[in-house]
């Protein structure tokens, strides 16, 4: 039986949306630092260890108790190790593909969480999901333009231009989804600050290795790189605190969706900011995908 959800609050709603502003606007400042010379691992370090260096200085000035439950310390690595891989996959499309169709890629996880909640915990897919999921995939479709005919390469070449960067978003949406689950229904007990920087630390420490391997960290051969790296540090760790503290107690899998519409902020700052446009039956799949998860999440329930 799927647990009890409640409409969401105009300042939870708020909040979701706030998210999805910063964290648009985190990877459109990611875009910007890989297009002056910072690697995806160099970026991902930098920003996890800066959060979880504040939250760890948070943790002792608030001295909040450091307390776990066995169940914590088996769930707390696991969350760690999946926003790792995360965060190293979704940079690496952001890296590759139009920011704003990285984003609608990536923002399939909410399908994702809910083929978790029933595969890990049994939980039934809500009705609405169901009829929710064919018609993001439908707009997910057409804004990738997955036949080539915006164009003009066909599907082939379409694929060969965007493929490696799709299958790096997708594999970030699925390894989301479980983080989520996890979260939820394993710590979502313990403090967001603990859990936060427990998670940052971790996937700090991942990250480095992958510098480690590649010899070296990769900086900004260029001022616009470092305003790049300095504003994704920001907006990601402070979104990234937001949203582990809000959104165990807001239910994952039906109020996650409306977080979907960041590709829109994402597709305009890209615009404004990088000068990335997608021709116009991309921006009606992308708006398709928005208007689905925005009604899937406001729904009355």
């Amino acid at each position: 039986m799927t647990p009890p959800t409640r409409k969401l609050s105009g300042t939870a709603f708020a909040t979701l949306l706030l998210i999805a502003l910063m964290m648009g606007a985190n990877h459109v400042a990611a875009r910007l630092a890989f297009n002056n010379g910072v690697d995806v691992a160099t970026a991902v370090t930098f920003r996890s260890a800066v959060t979880a260096v504040v939250l760890a200085g948070l943790l002792l000035a608030q001295r909040v108790p450091l307390t776990f439950t066995a169940r914590h310390r088996r769930a707390l690595p696991a969350i760690g190790l999946l926003i790792g891989v995360q965060s190293l996959c979704l940079y690496s499309a952001v890296a590759r593909l139009p920011v704003a169709l990285a984003l609608l890629a990536f923002n399939t996880y909410p399908l994702w969480t809910a083929l978790w909640a029933r595969l890990f915990y049994g939980h039934r897919p809500e009705h609405a999901v169901l009829v929710a999921m064919p018609v993001m995939l439908v707009g997910l479709a057409l804004a990738l333009d997955v036949f080539g005919a915006a164009s003009g390469l066909g599907a082939a070449g379409q694929w060969g231009r965007i493929g490696a960067g799709v299958a790096f978003a997708l594999t970030a949406a699925a390894t989301f989804g479980v983080a989520l689950v996890i979260t939820q229904h394993e710590a979502s007990d313990l403090d967001g600050r603990v859990r936060t920087c427990s998670t940052m630390s971790i996937v700090g420490v991942l990250a480095l290795a992958a510098v480690g391997y590649q010899g070296g960290f990769h900086f900004p051969t260029a001022v616009p790189g470092w305003w790049g790296l300095a504003a994704l540090t920001f907006l990601y760790g402070t979104a990234f605190t937001i949203m582990f503290t809000v959104l165990p107690k807001l239910g994952v899998v039906g109020n996650s969706a409306i977080m979907n519409v960041e590709p829109v902020f994402a597709l305009v700052l890209a615009w404004a900011i990088l000068g990335q446009a997608i021709a116009p039956v991309q921006v009606a799949g992308a708006l398709l995908v928005v208007a689905t998860v925005v009604w899937l999440g406001m729904r009355r329930r």
